[in-house]
């Protein structure tokens, strides 16, 4: 989504920083890139459209969030015009980052599973996880099913929701939160391990996950997970910080600062991020798969590889670099993360992170080739306003506009 500019905060001193990462040195090392990518348009009918996504189903449907409050169906490139939900009345849409930001379908939707998750900004400013369950069809959702799942206090800021959900390999569903909005994150809720504000948060949802025991070491956080019909959701056991004091254990991996748009490699499992910088750089995050999680990303400590808090020099300990970053340049502002490519359709694009620019339109490729990570430009802006990346069942990768369009990212 757009960054939100802020005066008054001084980068004028920056100390670039010497860092270093782990890298699976058994990456592959034929590297392929293609000349150069399209986008086809499959649908222009939408109203700010900020997120598409399938249910795993089978049924070959795309699911294209509004932010303004509605989910409508993609089926053979065709809008269906009833809405699948539409719950336009309680989403609230201002200040360019709130709204309906993305819907996520558990593991075995439409079989085992008749319901499904969204992430929404509430009238009041805060944002919140709730489960929705099918109508009398499967195009068509009940907005009058919601039961509320988690409640993310916000303060009177209006941008960095985050607002991404996606049900992980593990089964969990993972959860990417905004700082709380502001410039150079205020409130310091990235780095705070009591707040669930800039972080990537892991919760069991299924209503077969196991009841929370009264002596768990998380059971302070019970009130906020019970539900007229049992919890809400239940935590992990592997959770990088069950147990520990001080850490709120919904926590996966912290210091972010909105994180707009995760995705997992659905070959390797392993996590991609797309953090949203402050006034100079954008950056690409990265966990492998063998990953415990835990991971701290080093927002406001860090923006990119550079010192942002102090400017004359920060502390680094224990953060994990981007594994890529790009500055802001004369129309370079705001990065849409995206997804690796695993369809069958482009062969030269097999195996390639796509990731975007919102402003500029901008599209790279980013990949790891043994201990580095090779960058390319494979499209200079086609269309602005890049607001989100999303696959089909079959690995196939989509893009939405702001304008209100759904493209297909293919070769020439």
């Amino acid at each position: 989504m757009s960054n939100i500019r802020w005066v008054g905060i001084s980068l004028a001193v920056l100390t670039l920083l010497v860092v270093s990462t782990s890298i699976d040195t058994t990456a592959k090392t034929d590297i392929t890139w293609p000349t150069s990518i399209s986008l086809s348009l499959i649908e222009n009918g939408f109203t700010r459209p900020v997120h598409i996504t399938h249910a795993g189903d089978g049924s070959g449907r795309l699911f294209v969030v509004e932010q303004t409050g509605r989910i409508y169906i993609l089926l053979n490139g065709n809008k269906i015009n009833t809405p699948f939900l539409d719950i336009h009345d309680r989403v609230q849409a201002q200040g360019g980052e709130q709204g309906l930001l993305s819907v996520a379908f558990p593991p075995g939707f439409g079989t085992t599973r008749d319901h499904f998750y969204v992430y929404y900004t509430r009238s009041n400013g805060d944002n919140q996880v709730s489960r929705f369950r099918l109508g009398e069809t499967s195009d068509v959702a009940d907005p009058a099913s919601e039961q509320l799942i988690l409640l993310l206090p916000h303060p009177t800021y209006q941008n960095h929701n985050g607002g991404q959900l996606f049900f992980g390999p593990d089964g969990y569903l993972y959860i990417g939160v905004g700082d709380g909005g502001g410039g150079g994150d205020p409130f310091e809720n990235a780095q705070n391990p009591g707040s669930l504000l800039g972080k990537l948060l892991r919760i069991d949802v299924e209503p077969d996950a196991p009841v929370v025991p009264s002596d768990s070491p998380y059971k302070a956080y019970l009130p906020l997970m019970a539900r007229s019909d049992g919890p809400a959701y239940s935590i992990p056991p592997d959770n990088p910080f069950v147990g520990q004091p001080g850490y709120r254990p919904e926590i996966w991996a912290l210091g972010l600062r909105n994180p707009w748009r995760f995705s997992f490699d659905r070959n390797t499992d392993d996590l991609y991020i797309g953090d949203v910088g402050q006034n100079k750089w954008e950056e690409i995050d990265f966990q492998l798969a063998s990953s415990g999680g835990g991971e701290n990303y080093g927002w406001d400590n860090l923006e990119g590889l550079v010192c942002y808090e102090p400017a004359s020099g920060c502390n680094t300990t224990g953060m994990t670099p981007p594994v890529h970053v790009y500055p802001h340049g004369s129309t370079e502002c705001s990065v849409t993360g995206g997804f690796v490519y695993r369809g069958s359709s482009f062969p030269t694009m097999q195996g390639i992170y796509f990731y975007g620019d919102y402003c500029s339109g901008k599209i790279w490729g980013l990949q790891r080739n043994l201990g580095n990570w090779e960058n390319q430009l494979l499209n200079n802006g086609d269309q602005t306003q890049i607001t989100s990346f999303g696959e089909d069942q079959s690995g196939e990768l989509y893009l939405t506009t702001l304008s209100g369009a759904v493209y297909q990212v293919v070769t020439p």
